[in-house]
C-alpha cells in the first residue's frame, strides 16, 4: 500500500516531467502514450515553455509526436527562437475546435494557434510536421465553403520581424496558414498538402490563404518566389472588396518563379465590387501545365453583382515570362469594371498554348490603352465569365 501511495504521489510530477528548463532554454518532449486510446495533451507543457522562455529565450520541441488538444494563443513573444523537430498533431475533437477556435477578424475566420510579438524565429529544419487530421474535417464539413469555427492551423497575428522556415503541413483542418496585421515576415521552405480519400473534397484548404498563395485586402510590399503549386489556384490577388464600407488595398506584390500544375488558374486577380484598389502587381517567370484558365481578372467574383459599377481600381499589373499550356482554348479572360477601367496592364513574353494544339483566345473588356498593353485580345470578355471552365468556348 505504501508503494502504491508513493507511486500515486509521483504521477503528477511525471506528467510534467516532459518540460526541462535550463537557463533561458525550454526543452519540451512529448508525453508518452497512455495506451488507452485517449492520447495525452501536450498543450499545457508547450504553453508553459512559451511563457517561461518566450522572451529573450529559446524553445525546443524535440523529435516525437506532440498532441495538441487546446487552442494556443501566444501573442507576446519577444526575441525568441522556436525549434520544432517533431510532429504537432491537432486533436480530433471537432466540437471543441468549432466552439473554441480563436477569432481571426478577416472574413470571420478562426485559428487553432495564433503567434504574435516581435523578433520571432521559428525553424522546423525540414522535419517539423503540422498534422491537422484533416480527413475528419473534410468528412464532417461535407463540401460546404468557409465553415464557421473550422480552424486555420497556424496564424501570424500582430507579428513583426518573423522568420518561419522548414515546416511541412499535412491534412490541414482549414487554411494551412494565414498572416494578418504583421510586417517584415519571411516564410521559406514550406511544404503544404491536403488530400481527401472520401467523397468529400478538401474545400478551403488554402495554402497561404483551394488557392495556393493569395494576397488578401490590405497587403503591401510582399515578395513571394520559388513556389510549386499542384491542383490549386496558384498565385492570386483576392478575393477582396466584399464589404463596400471597408476599403481593401493591395499594392507592391511580386510573384516570381512559380510552377503551376493542373491548377484552376495560374496568375490572376479576383475582387468583389467593393472599394479600394489593386496596384503594382507583377507575375513573373511562371511555368504551368494543364491549367484550367491561366490568366483571369474579374471585379465580380463568383457572379456577384456590380461587375461594371465597381469602383475598386485595378492598375499597373504585369505578366512577364508567363508560359505553359491551358486545359481549354482560353488563355486569358480579363473583364474590368466599366466604371473603373483597368490601366497599366502589360504582357511581356506571354506564351500560352492549348494542351491539345487548338488555337487559344485572349478575351478582354474595359482595358485602358489596350493597344499598348501587349495583350493580344481576340474577343470580348463578358462580365459573367466564370473563374473555372468546363470546356472550350
Amino acid at each position: 500500500m505504501k508503494a502504491l501511495a508513493l507511486l500515486a504521489g509521483l504521477l503528477p510530477a511525471l506528467a510534467h516531467a516532459a518540460l526541462n528548463v535550463t537557463g533561458s532554454t525550454c526543452t519540451v518532449t512529448p508525453l508518452p502514450s497512455t495506451g488507452t486510446g485517449k492520447e495525452p495533451d501536450d498543450t499545457p507543457q508547450i504553453l508553459q515553455a512559451f511563457k517561461q522562455c518566450g522572451t529573450n529565450g529559446k524553445i525546443v520541441l524535440t523529435e516525437g509526436l506532440f498532441h495538441i488538444g487546446q487552442v494556443m494563443d501566444t501573442l507576446t513573444f519577444n526575441n525568441v527562437d522556436i525549434e520544432i523537430h517533431g510532429t504537432m498533431r491537432w486533436s480530433s475533437d471537432i466540437q471543441y475546435w468549432l466552439r473554441s477556435s480563436l477569432p481571426v477578424t478577416y472574413a470571420g475566420r478562426s485559428a487553432a494557434w495564433r503567434v504574435g510579438g516581435t523578433d520571432i524565429r521559428i525553424r522546423g529544419f525540414g522535419t517539423a510536421l503540422f498534422d491537422g487530421q484533416g480527413q475528419l474535417w473534410y468528412d464532417q464539413n461535407r463540401g460546404q465553403s468557409n465553415q464557421n469555427g473550422r480552424p486555420i492551423s497556424f496564424t501570424l497575428w500582430h507579428a513583426k520581424n518573423v522568420l518561419v522556415d522548414g515546416i511541412t503541413w499535412r491534412q490541414s483542418q482549414f487554411w494551412h496558414t494565414f498572416v494578418a496585421y504583421s510586417e517584415n515576415v519571411t516564410m521559406t521552405n514550406l511544404d503544404m498538402s491536403s488530400t481527401s480519400n472520401s467523397q468529400w473534397s478538401t474545400v478551403n484548404t488554402d495554402g497561404i490563404d483551394t488557392d495556393c498563395i493569395s494576397m488578401k485586402g490590405n497587403s503591401s510590399n510582399v515578395h513571394i518566389s520559388n513556389v510549386h503549386c499542384y491542383e490549386s489556384g496558384c498565385a492570386v490577388i483576392g478575393s477582396m472588396g466584399s464589404n463596400a464600407a471597408q476599403p481593401d488595398y493591395v499594392s507592391n506584390i511580386y510573384y516570381d518563379n512559380f510552377t503551376c500544375t493542373h491548377s484552376s488558374n495560374a496568375a490572376w486577380i479576383k475582387t468583389y465590387a467593393g472599394t479600394g484598389y489593386v496596384r503594382n502587381v507583377t507575375f513573373a517567370n511562371f511555368k504551368f501545365t494543364d491549367v484550367n484558365q491561366p490568366i483571369y481578372v474579374t471585379p465580380c467574383i463568383y457572379g456577384s453583382s456590380g461587375c461594371d459599377s465597381s469602383r475598386l481600381k485595378i492598375s499597373d499589373i504585369r505578366w512577364i515570362n508567363v508560359t505553359g499550356t491551358s486545359r481549354y482554348n482560353i488563355a486569358s479572360a480579363i473583364h474590368c469594371s466599366g466604371s473603373a477601367p483597368c490601366d497599366g496592364f502589360h504582357f511581356e513574353n506571354v506564351d500560352i498554348k492549348n494542351k491539345d494544339g487548338k488555337s487559344t483566345k485572349f478575351l478582354c473588356s474595359n482595358i485602358a490603352n489596350q493597344a499598348q498593353s501587349g495583350i493580344p485580345c481576340t474577343g470580348t470578355c463578358p462580365a459573367s465569365w466564370p473563374q473555372q471552365l468546363s470546356g472550350d468556348s
